[in-house]
């Protein structure tokens, strides 16, 4: 892995970045010491599974009944 500083960074950001993206890596440093890593993303998509929390919740049969005069009350106030 290939250390840089900063001021090459600033200067070469573009250029950089175009090799991170090819799979380098690069450590930055300010006055010799490493302060960060450069390293590319990756993307991780996670699929989702319909039905992975069946059961863990009941749906009440007046989950969509209106609600009662005290509740609106509150939300008025």
């Amino acid at each position: 892995m290939q250390t840089i500083n900063v001021h090459e960074a600033k200067t070469h950001l573009s250029r950089l970045l175009n090799r991170v993206s090819a799979g380098e890596e690069f450590i930055i440093a300010k006055a010799g010491k490493p302060i960060a890593r450069l390293t590319g993303l990756r993307e991780t998509v996670l699929k989702r599974k319909p039905g992975l929390d069946r059961g863990k919740f009941l749906v009440p049969d007046d989950f969509d009944a209106p609600l009662s005069d005290g509740v609106l009350d509150d939300f008025e106030t």
